[in-house]
């Protein structure tokens, strides 16, 4: 919330909140919990108490008339859909009470040159007309060049539900397409929201002879009858939420450069559909909106009285795309082609392996979950039988790990070079100080961790202490990326190691004993060497980044 700190805000929109509220549906606006957090952080979470929870995924592979699987799971944290008519309107009545400068207007390249002149910075938001043809293809992240589904939704009244837990019901068919509907909340009150996503020239692609909201209706019953008969059961008694419930298209998948160049030569920066657009098949579009919103919010603060130029640009959007934007990008595509032998069969064994079905549930919240099981047969087999393993452990490893989060820690990246001279890093939590005399401190890495070898062929290992702002440098060294150290800023320690910038502190310390402990490592360390510059930590608690603050009581 920009304005809550003093900054000068100006929101362009071509409608009015009233004309928001009464137009078309703009999206299905599934929202899963990391992205709802984000909301609730800013107090924009005006709709908790009135929207349906969902709770969870029930997946379906159906060929022919036969179900070949058929399961379900629970999310971690439920998961929401707010009609973005209501949403969007709210917020926009909220921003101009609060003082904010509302401009109704549609917005040209000449009108973007304007807001260029008077202000620090201009953010784009929207992929559609001129303003989204600015920011050009980014050909290597782009995948497809033409849209891989025929897109049709509908939000209806009536929808017999399944019991009293509410779902996210998705159902696929090879060659065909997928059909998964939802509860959500729209100007109407509670509804439900039918989304048909259909190959291009395959049965699902059927819409272009419909004229009328009331014939979609008909025409999506139809084929729920013929090749989803389980949820064509749910349907008997469906009628649309408004005659402006129902949206068609096609969207050609696309990741664009953030930074675009006016013809006067200043530069602006697009956020959300403006430059990551993607399918809807996985429900990522509106995370993905506030999690670069959050993303580019926290950079516009750190970044103070200085100058927003193309370097700063660039790193903001770098930094929400290696966090989250890549992540679900390629999960998403990965769902658009046919799949490989190995993914079909891990998602026929979820049915019987509760706990991989649980991680495929809750990679909708935070795609980086899938890797790199999703994307390698070796890793798939692997994944399969670690969670099968789970089944019969003493506890509920969700649950123990949850426990365990309940203990607030800091949060470190471990850095190191490999014996090839390559550097490697990882984030951990399992930090902790050991001795004084001498000077020791010891660290635990899953033994599953790719660079767990190179940890122990290493003589030195540092240790980055994060700062509170350094969240995203958190979870871009938590995934496997081929180069974690992408756009990172570090200087080089004793024996060549890698030090992180800007941190609270940093020991560099000579590995001195390691001990195997169940499925970890316990590395020990004797400090050499040492900087503490102080500041903010990054805390961990309950499954969330937090930031230290001093007891109320103290």
């Amino acid at each position: 919330m920009l304005q809550q700190r003093d900054y000068d805000v100006t929101l362009v929109t071509d409608r009015t909140p009233d004309q928001v509220r009464s137009g078309p549906v703009m999206s299905s606006q599934l929202m899963f919990e990391t992205a709802l957090d984000i909301e609730r952080s800013h107090g924009l979470n005006h709709w908790d108490a009135d929207v349906p929870l969902i709770e969870g995924v029930r997946f379906t592979i159906r060929e022919d008339s036969d179900v070949v699987t058929s399961w379900q799971a629970p999310f971690e944290g439920a998961a929401q859909s707010v009609d973005q008519r209501v949403k969007v309107s709210a917020w926009v009545e909220e921003f101009a009470e609060q003082g904010g400068n509302l401009v109704i207007r549609s917005a040209d390249l000449n009108y973007l040159q304007t807001l260029a002149d008077e202000n620090d910075l201009v953010v784009v938001s929207t992929g559609k007309g001129d303003l989204g043809r600015i920011f050009r293809r980014d050909v290597e992240k782009s995948r497809f060049d033409k849209p891989q589904r025929v897109i049709a939704m509908a939000y209806v009244h009536g929808l017999k539900s399944r019991g009293e837990h509410d779902e996210l019901s998705y159902t696929r068919i090879p060659d065909v397409g997928e059909y998964f509907v939802f509860p959500a909340l729209t100007c109407s009150g509670a509804c439900d929201i039918m989304v048909f996503e259909g190959v291009p020239g395959g049965p699902l692609d059927c819409w272009e002879d419909v004229k009328t909201p009331e014939e979609q209706l008909t025409r999506s019953l139809e084929l729920l009858e013929k090749y989803f008969p389980d949820e064509a059961d749910r349907c008997a008694n469906v009628t649309l939420t408004d005659p402006m419930g129902v949206l068609r298209g096609r969207i050609t998948p696309t990741v664009r450069h953030a930074v675009s160049e006016l013809p006067s030569g200043v530069l602006v920066l697009g956020m959300a559909d403006a430059v990551v657009l993607n399918d809807p098949l996985t429900g990522q579009g509106s995370n993905h909106a506030a999690k670069s919103a959050e993303a580019y919010f926290d950079a516009i603060i750190r970044q103070g009285d200085n100058e927003f130029d193309s370097i700063w640009m660039q790193r903001t959007f770098d930094q929400y795309w290696r966090g989250w934007g890549q992540w679900s990008v390629q999960w998403t595509n990965s769902l658009l082609v046919e799949p490989p032998q190995h993914l079909e069969q891990l998602l026929i064994e979820a049915a019987d392996n509760r706990a991989a079905a649980a991680d495929i549930a809750n990679g909708f919240d935070d795609p980086r979950l899938f890797y790199p099981w999703w994307f390698d047969a070796g890793e798939a087999r692997h994944f399969l039988e670690q969670k099968q393993q789970q089944l019969t452990a003493a506890f509920d490893e969700r649950a123990l790990r949850n426990a365990f989060g309940q203990f607030a820690t800091g949060v470190t990246v471990v850095t190191s070079r490999a014996p090839d001279g390559r550097r490697i890093g990882m984030t951990a939590n399992s930090f902790a100080s050991v001795s004084l005399d001498p000077p020791l401190v010891m660290w635990c890495p899953a033994k599953s961790a790719p660079s767990v070898g190179d940890f122990r062929s290493a003589s030195h290992f540092a240790v980055n202490v994060l700062s509170a702002h350094q969240h995203a440098l958190s979870r871009q060294f938590a995934t496997p990326l081929k180069d974690k150290f992408a756009g990172v800023e570090v200087t080089e320690g004793l024996v060549g190691l890698p030090l992180l910038s800007e941190t609270v502190c940093a020991f560099e310390c000579r590995t001195v004993a390691t001990y195997d402990a169940g499925d970890h490592v316990i590395f020990v360390g004797e400090i050499e060497r040492y900087s503490a510059t102080g500041g903010d930590p990054l805390v961990f608690h309950a499954g969330a980044y937090q930031v230290a603050t001093k007891h109320p009581d103290i």
